[in-house]
C-alpha cells in the first residue's frame, strides 16, 4: 500500500518557513543608535554613499558598515545601493522623516533645557563665503572668539560655500546662520550688516591691457575686451553708467576662480584688494584705475531663528553687533 507522504520535524523533507516581516524596532534608543541614524540622515541629504564620504570623514565601506547595522537593528532595508545607484526604499523614506523629527526634537529640547539653564549647548552651524578670511580681523573673528569663550559647551561648526549655497543652507535648516553678500529679501530671513568689502578691476600680466598706458584705458577702450561677470549685489555710480557698454563672457562666483580667470590673461575682473595684493606685488596682476572705478558691496549676517536655533541665533548676533 502507498502512503500519502507528510512532512514531519523529523524527515528530510523540510518545508520552507514562510517568510515573516520584521517585527520592527524594540527597546530603548541608544546612543549607538543616534550616531548610526546621524549617517543615515547625511548619506540620504548628500544621496549615496560617495558623496556622504567627505561630510561625515568616513570611507564607504565604514559608511556601508553603519547603514548595514543600522538596518539589522530596525529590521528594515533603508536603501538599494549598487549598480543602479543609490535610493531609498519606501521603509527608508519613513524612517528618514522619523529621524528628522527626532534630532529637531532633541534641538527642541536642548533649546528648552538652554533657556532654564542660562547656559548653552548643542550645535550650531555657520556657514561663511569663501574666501571670507582675506578680510582679516573682522567683527566675525572677534565675535567666534567671544562666542566659544561665553559658551564652551556648544559645538561650533563652520563650513565654507558659495554666496547661493550659504543662502540655500540657511533656507532649508542644514545651516543654523550664515555670512552672505546683500541677501534678498527673504520671508523670516534676519539680516545684520557685517562689513563692507571693496572690489577693484584687474588684468593678468598676457593680457593686451596690462602694459598700456593708464591714460589710454577708457571706458570704450575696456569694452572691446571680455569681462568677468559681475555680481547684482556689488555696485557704485561709475560702474552703473559703464556696465551696460561692456562684454561679458565669462562667470565665476567665487574668488579663487575669478583669479584663474583673471590670470589667464584672457579676462579682465574685479577682485577684493586684500586678495590681490600679493598678486600684486609679485608681478602677476595689474590694477585698472579707469578714474577710480571700484565696486562696493557687504557682508551680513543671516538667519531664520527656530524653536530649535533661536537662543543661540540671538545671542551670536547680539555679539557680532557687539564687535561690529
Amino acid at each position: 500500500m502507498t502512503r500519502e507522504h507528510t512532512s514531519s520535524p523529523g524527515n528530510g523533507a523540510r518545508r520552507k518557513a514562510p517568510h515573516r516581516k520584521a517585527a520592527g524596532f524594540h527597546g530603548q534608543i541608544a546612543e549607538v543608535d543616534l550616531r548610526l541614524l546621524r549617517v543615515f540622515r547625511t548619506v540620504a541629504e548628500h544621496g549615496g554613499f560617495a558623496a556622504a564620504e567627505v561630510a561625515l570623514g568616513k570611507s564607504k565601506s565604514s559608511i556601508s558598515i553603519d547603514i548595514s547595522a543600522l538596518e539589522n537593528r530596525l529590521g528594515l532595508r533603508l536603501c538599494m545601493r549598487g549598480r543602479s545607484g543609490f535610493a531609498l526604499t519606501a521603509e527608508g523614506r519613513m524612517v528618514m522623516e522619523a529621524t528628522n523629527t527626532l534630532f529637531s526634537d532633541i534641538a527642541r529640547f536642548q533649546q528648552r533645557i538652554n533657556e532654564a539653564s542660562g547656559t548653552l549647548s548643542g550645535r550650531f552651524c555657520l556657514y561663511v563665503p569663501d574666501n571670507i578670511q582675506i578680510h582679516g580681523e573682522t567683527a566675525l573673528v572677534r565675535a567666534i572668539e567671544i562666542f566659544t569663550t561665553r559658551h564652551p559647551g556648544v559645538f561650533l561648526d563652520i563650513r565654507s560655500a558659495s554666496s547661493r549655497e550659504v543662502e540655500f543652507a540657511v533656507l532649508n535648516g542644514q545651516a543654523s546662520a550664515g555670512i552672505m553678500l546683500n541677501p534678498r529679501h527673504l520671508p523670516n530671513m534676519h539680516a545684520t550688516p557685517l562689513f563692507r568689502e571693496e572690489l577693484h578691476l584687474f588684468c593678468g600680466m598676457r593680457h593686451p591691457l596690462f602694459s598700456m598706458p593708464e591714460d589710454e584705458i577708457t571706458p570704450e577702450v575696456l569694452s572691446q575686451h571680455r569681462m568677468i561677470e559681475v555680481s547684482g549685489a556689488a555696485s557704485s555710480p561709475m560702474w552703473e553708467g559703464i556696465r551696460p557698454h561692456l562684454t561679458f563672457a565669462a562667470a565665476a562666483e567665487n574668488v579663487d576662480s575669478r583669479a584663474l580667470l583673471i590670470l589667464s590673461g584672457s579676462y579682465v575682473g574685479f577682485l577684493p584688494e586684500p586678495f590681490a595684493q600679493p598678486l600684486l606685488r609679485s608681478g602677476l596682476l595689474r590694477r585698472i584705475t579707469l578714474g577710480g572705478l571700484e565696486l562696493v558691496t557687504g557682508f551680513y549676517f543671516i538667519a531664520r531663528p527656530s524653536p530649535e536655533t533661536g537662543l543661540m541665533i540671538d545671542i551670536f548676533r547680539r555679539i557680532l553687533e557687539e564687535a561690529c
